[in-house]
């Protein structure tokens, strides 16, 4: 029921924390692990990404915390929590999460696995033969890159890098002194499953690398005594922060950062629960981490690499193969130009291929009729067909341009490297821009046409991306609307040139018009449900953290405007609260594909 007193929003009641959210949304991802009515390879994959999540968690947001709590924070947030309260409450979240992730692995995914014969072995499992074998592989092939590095008065402590495995070794010589080293665990050269044969056909049988490693650690270290050794493994700070000056263009500014990332500032230490306490201790003040840093598991360090059991040939494990079918649009194999012009195409990957996207890029490349090329890439496959479209279409004559942003999170490198090449070509390259990020799907496809010149576009919430097409749930757009062309012909001006941006017909653009947009919609609900009850609004997002954004519907839901939220992960919106959201319901859903769509629904 609306209030007839108005109320005030602004309590920090009414949201929920940024931080906290993410680590609910990260629960809902870790009971897709839990589900068994996934298949069992399946639930693998959730539990790596939970681990992915996580350490991505730590690197961006924790690590900003950190800083914020170093610096000062102008004011708070609108869910009033400073960072030092809120790093204490996020430290008793994660060792919660901790706790269900090793119960989610020892006690029943690795059980289910060696059901499903995918044997994890310890050392002791194996036979006499067995040990010798693996022995003997060690020596050949693992031993040759280790590196032991002692610890001690007269060498500087080791650098640690980011997400390494690594073991600390407690030695004492045959007289009684006791020394410490480090070992790297090279399991980004040999992955961390080591095979163990037989296993016999659609079997496996694995021993974890560091547990090889571990068990040889005598050769590293001849003439003394292995006490005991233990996992450990560092995450740092990989946030980067661009800083232009007079002799610097963004390209070389990102790769100055990616080197700072390398050294980035400690923020999490996670330890085997048997590594002694006064060694924990060194390696925290070595570090300069506190004991709320420091998390032990009893289960298995480094969640992401179970990444690799997921990759085994088990189809019987995996998720039937889904097969995307392709629009039934008219000639739409054929000349996919004839058919957007005379129709909008709609694409939902990936349930819809995204073939015809390829296609589109590729037929503008060999199409003589075609002048130019305008795209905004954001996330590039390592081997892209729509990039190697773009450099054909070079080659041939067209006239193309490139706004690629070169800061998407982790992958900065990925796009440099691209960047370079499609300039090797003689593509346009654009960098983006200093102070924004270039999160835009669009393309312009430039045709010279019977009646004149047509532009062709595609507008997507996914990224020109041939593998996050398969498992994203995304919309794309193809069209040959004059008005939408018009502003993205404006919109790629103001990327690439000094254009305001300020006069788009059809388009809401961020930072520019989408805010005030959206915030001028949820108002008119609001007016039409005072007027004839007819308000309505549903919204599919990423993410809701906007204040003002969730103050206006907070005053719809006041106005008694019935709202339905699907978002994905972080909600700052607190549904079902008296007088405030009575009126709003918000869904999260976590499958087997990634929702990644964003849909704006206002009914009037």
């Amino acid at each position: 029921m609306a209030s007839e007193e108005p109320v005030d929003i602004n309590k920090p009641g009414y949201y929920i924390n940024r931080e906290l959210s993410w680590l609910s949304f990260n629960r809902r991802v870790l009971a897709e692990a839990h589900d068994s009515t996934h298949p069992l390879l399946e639930r693998i994959k959730f539990l790596a990404i939970c681990g992915s999540n996580l350490d991505e968690f730590f690197m961006v947001r924790v690590s900003g915390l950190r800083h914020q709590l170093k610096d000062g924070v102008p004011k708070p947030p609108p869910d009033g929590m400073l960072p030092a309260e809120l790093l204490w409450k996020l430290q008793l979240e994660v060792a919660e999460l901790y706790s269900l992730y090793d119960e989610t692995w020892q006690g029943s995914l690795l059980p289910a696995l060696h059901d499903a014969g995918i044997t994890i072995l310890r050392y002791s499992d194996l036979s006499t033969e067995e040990k010798e074998a693996m022995t003997n592989y060690f020596q050949t092939t693992i031993y040759p890159i280790l590196t032991p590095i002692a610890i001690d008065a007269a060498r500087p402590f080791p650098f640690i890098s980011n997400l390494s495995l690594n073991l600390a070794v407690l030695l004492k010589t045959t007289d009684g002194r006791r020394y410490l080293a480090r070992v790297k665990v090279p399991s980004l050269t040999f992955g961390r499953f080591i095979p163990v044969p037989p296993g016999g056909k659609g079997r496996y049988r694995f021993l974890l690398l560091e547990d090889l490693v571990a068990e040889n650690l005598a050769l590293l270290f001849p003439g003394m005594i292995v006490e005991g050794s233990y996992r450990f493994r560092l995450t740092r700070d990989a946030e980067i922060k661009v800083v232009l000056d007079e002799a610097s263009d963004l390209l070389s500014a990102v790769e100055g950062c990616l080197e700072c990332r390398r050294t980035g500032m400690p923020v999490r230490l996670e330890v085997d629960p048997g590594m002694p306490s006064r060694l924990i201790l060194l390696l925290s003040e070595r570090l300069g981490l506190l004991e709320h840093d420091v998390f032990g598991t009893s289960g298995f360090i480094a969640h992401a690499d179970l990444w690799q059991l997921h990759d085994l040939h088990r189809p019987d494990l995996l998720d039937t193969p889904f097969v995307p079918h392709i629009p039934q649009a008219p000639d739409i194999d054929a000349n996919i130009f004839a058919t957007a012009r005379g129709q909008d195409i709609l694409f939902y990957h990936p349930y819809d291929s995204f073939s015809p996207l390829v296609r589109l890029f590729r037929q503008a490349a060999e199409d003589p009729d075609v002048l130019a090329v305008k795209i905004t890439l954001y996330r590039i496959d390592r081997n892209s067909p729509i990039v190697d479209a773009l450099m054909k279409a070079r080659q041939n004559g067209k006239q193309v341009t490139v706004v690629l942003e070169l800061k998407a999170k982790f992958d900065e490198q990925n796009n440099i490297t691209w960047a370079r090449a499609l300039e090797q070509e003689g593509v346009h390259v654009v960098y983006g821009h200093e102070r924004l990020k270039i999160h835009a799907k669009v393309a312009m496809i430039v045709r010279k046409e019977r009646d004149g010149i047509c532009r062709y576009i595609h507008l997507s919430s996914g990224n020109y991306n041939t593998k996050t097409a398969r498992i994203y749930g995304d919309i794309g757009y193809l069209t040959a609307d004059p008005e939408i062309a018009a502003d993205v012909t404006e919109l790629f001006n103001y990327l690439t040139g000094y254009a305001d941006g300020e006069t788009f017909r059809k388009l809401l653009v961020a930072p520019i018009t989408l805010r005030d947009g959206i915030l001028m919609r949820i108002e008119r609900e609001i007016e039409c449900q005072k007027k004839n009850q007819s308000g309505y609004i549903s919204l599919k997002l990423n993410g809701l953290l906007d204040p003002d954004i969730i103050g206006a519907l907070y005053r719809a839901s006041g106005a008694g405007v019935r709202i339905d939220l699907n978002v994905r992960g972080l909600c700052a919106l607190r549904p079902g609260v008296p007088d405030i959201s009575e009126t709003i319901t918000v869904t999260s859903i976590v499958g087997r594909f990634l929702e990644h769509a964003r849909i704006y629904h206002f009914h009037n």
